[in-house]
């Protein structure tokens, strides 16, 4: 899908991330489509102090953060109706149980998937 620049203008991501060169390509790509990154973050203490405080439009999510399941910053943003899409190597069964609506999306992935991904959500 070939997408406009700025068509992400005015939203706001969240990028919870550990793998640098992941995050990184993550940030190009939504910048290049007009959005505004929040972080990249690596830990999961500071991630869910932004999943509280910070105003964002989505958040994508790695689930394993240096060991660390980021798991209850995904939590908060669900009591915030704040959409996000969790990102894995271990596929849909990383979700906790009782959780599977979750949007996951298996690694290693392209950017311009996530993107997509965001922009369709943010769209409905």
């Amino acid at each position: 899908m070939i997408i406009a620049a700025g068509i992400l203008a005015g939203r706001r991501i969240l990028v919870v991330e550990d793998q640098f060169v992941i995050a990184m390509d993550l940030e190009r790509v939504l910048r290049l489509a007009g959005g505004e990154v929040i972080g990249p973050v690596a830990r999961l203490k500071p991630a869910m102090v932004l999943a509280q405080n910070e105003q964002f439009d989505f958040a994508v999510l790695d689930v394993n953060l240096f060991g660390e399941k980021v798991f209850p910053g995904a939590d908060i943003l669900e009591l915030r109706a704040i959409p996000f899409l969790l990102t894995t190597g271990y596929g849909e069964s990383a979700v906790p149980e009782g959780r599977q609506g979750w949007r996951v999306m298996g690694k290693p992935y392209d950017p311009d998937k996530v993107r997509d991904q965001i922009i369709a959500t943010l769209r409905n």
